[in-house]
């Protein structure tokens, strides 16, 4: 680990989105490649390994538009590793759609593959001690993410604020019918977050132990489709109906000409 004269010397690292990992099922992974790539920072004298954010990804698979500033992406799940625990078959993996372009992500395709696999690996999960721990760890926003993805996935992908007006506005005999019903497939969505920070806490010790320091890029804004702002709208400026009154942004630029929202 870094010490204070260690950050006071001069230092060198690489931009690399676990994303561009490679990998044979569509997207990198916190699996051997990442490994690999934190094995040639250190044989290449470097010391800090930047990572784009990591959350859920939502409106144009961007980093940077997330639906939970607290979530992992669940892509990022390396299936390998799941199968050496036991929880999938190297042939189902393989067997699944991908996506047919080794350079580009097709997220359309991995998200539909991803939800059946990792459905497979939740129910051949077998430690529910570990994840009643993770689950009460991380109550104060796994909960409302979790029930927040279980909603969308029923809305087929609409955002939270054209929602029906009793769960849009979360009231309390809304989220509490909301939660029943869903109950299953918020319990699975808790267990592809235990996974991703297993997985995720891993990887960065290996990188600390080779003496890589991971450091991050986050967005500036927390996205207004997140589970954030809609379990927590008196921090953000909305109207009564939590339609928000004023959106953040950048004048124009030479990377756009109208500005952004």
């Amino acid at each position: 680990m870094a010490n204070q004269s260690t950050w006071m010397t001069r230092s060198a690292g690489v931009l690399m989105p676990v994303s561009s990992l490679p990998s044979k099922y569509g997207i990198g992974t916190f699996g051997k490649a990442a490994r690999e790539w934190i094995d040639f920072l250190c044989a290449a004298h470097q010391r800090f390994w930047q990572v784009l954010p990591l959350g859920p990804t939502s409106f144009g698979n961007s980093p940077y538009q997330s639906y939970s500033a607290f979530a992992g992406e669940p892509l990022y799940i390396d299936l390998e590793l799941l199968c050496q625990d036991g929880l999938l078959k190297e042939k189902r993996c393989k067997r699944a759609n991908w996506g047919s372009n080794p350079e580009k992500a097709d997220y359309e395709a991995l998200r539909n593959e991803r939800a059946q696999v990792l459905q497979k690996a939740f129910e051949n999960f077998k430690k529910p001690k570990a994840l009643s721990r993770f689950r009460k760890k991380n109550a104060a926003w796994v909960e409302d993410y979790a029930l927040f993805m279980a909603l969308k996935n029923l809305h087929n992908g609409r955002p939270w604020y054209e929602w029906e007006e009793d769960i849009k506005l979360r009231r309390p005999a809304a989220l509490k019918e909301w939660t029943k019903k869903c109950e299953k497939e918020i319990d699975y969505h808790v267990f592809t977050q235990y996974l991703f920070f297993e997985q995720w806490k891993d990887i960065k010790k290996y990188a600390n132990k080779k003496g890589i320091l991971i450091i991050g890029d986050a967005p500036i804004y927390v996205s207004g489709d997140s589970s954030d702002v809609w379990a927590h709208p008196w921090l953000f400026q909305l109207d009564e109906d939590n339609n928000p009154t004023e959106v953040a942004g950048c004048p124009p630029d030479a990377f756009s000409a109208d500005g952004q929202l």
